[in-house]
């Protein structure tokens, strides 16, 4: 089982009332992610319950309990250190987003509510809306747009270098309406031709190219300047040693594996040559014993191990631009 069955079974063993407690301290992603999960959990033996139990335990048990009751200090904390109105946004992710409101409030929602509570708006609209998001939602809910429109809002959020307080703050206000909630406004930067490159790397490959091709055909430079921007899996292969060896301690054992099925040789070797040699023999077994897999599913893993990156890299534990970087 990986990370998410795992927690999926600790929550389902936990009962309803201790398992909603957990969830409150999760973000918008994490809640989907482990509610999928949990729903997705079929029938396992008294072993792997308990082995899961264990494992929490184990964990647990190497904690401290600074963290009980801590929710004031957080918030104190952080309002010192960035000021009210910066505090707040993080605060309200921190606990649940229990009292976020319109644009943050749709954090919340599925992809496809999402597109049809924006579906009819103006295309520069929408691009504010989904530019918003994080961008794994972003991309699922730019594919539940209608495609004729896809490629028009990726180039909108290319452009869009910003965006005044109070035009935000009013579009803000709409999503409040539907939410019958108030929440003032916490930052206007918001796309850019990262936020572009960002959502359609959270896209599958179909749509990604389809979006890319058709702004291509109405604006080359900026088609081009996005796609530079883009990270895909691919790219791994000119990740150095030393940042290889830190992602594969990160990544699943089971999601590499589904992820290198449909990978170049190259970008294999790349992963194969910073394990063990037994830790390698062992993959090269797993990938040869694995039979067909569908194209969706390893795309879904390929997207998950380049998550893993991505976050290393914004903490600084990876170097994605490749080898030429020194250290000291």
């Amino acid at each position: 089982m990986n990370g998410t069955d795992r927690a999926s079974v600790l929550m389902l063993t936990l009962g309803e009332d201790a398992a909603a407690e957990i969830m409150r301290y999760l973000g918008p992603r994490e809640v989907q992610k482990l509610g999928l999960g949990m729903t997705q959990v079929g029938s396992i033996s008294r072993e792997q319950v308990e082995e899961v139990l264990d494992e929490f335990i184990n964990t647990a048990a190497e904690q401290t309990s600074l963290g009980i009751g801590s929710t004031e200090f957080i918030r104190s904390t952080l309002v010192k250190a960035l000021g009210e109105e910066k505090a707040g946004s993080i605060i309200d992710r921190i606990v649940m987003g229990g009292s976020t409101r319109g644009l943050d409030q749709l954090k919340w929602l599925d992809p496809r509510t999402i597109a049809e509570m924006i579906r009819l708006e103006h295309p520069q609209i929408i691009a504010i809306v989904v530019s918003y998001l994080e961008p794994d939602q972003a991309g699922s809910v730019l594919a539940e747009m209608p495609e004729r429109i896809r490629h028009d809002i990726v180039m909108r959020i290319a452009t869009l270098e910003g965006i005044q307080p109070r035009a935000l703050q009013e579009l803000d206000e709409i999503m409040e309406k539907q939410f019958s909630g108030q929440q003032r406004l916490k930052s206007s930067t918001i796309g850019g031709l990262q936020s572009a490159a960002n959502i359609l790397n959270n896209m599958d490959s179909q749509n990604e190219s389809t979006i890319l091709n058709s702004v291509k055909e109405l604006d080359e430079e900026l088609a081009d300047r996005i796609q530079e921007l883009m990270f895909v899996f691919e790219d791994l292969q000119k990740v150095d040693g030393r940042s290889m060896q830190q992602l594969l301690r990160e990544v699943d054992t089971g999601t590499l594996t589904l992820a290198l099925k449909g990978a170049s040789e190259e970008l294999r070797s790349s992963f194969l040559n910073n394990l063990s040699r037994r830790a390698a023999e062992m993959l090269q077994e797993d990938l040869e014993g694995m039979g067909p897999a569908r194209i969706s599913d390893v795309e879904a893993a390929q997207k998950e191990v380049l998550a893993v990156a991505k976050r290393l890299a914004d903490e600084g534990n990876i170097n994605l631009a490749g080898g030429s970087e020194e250290y000291v």
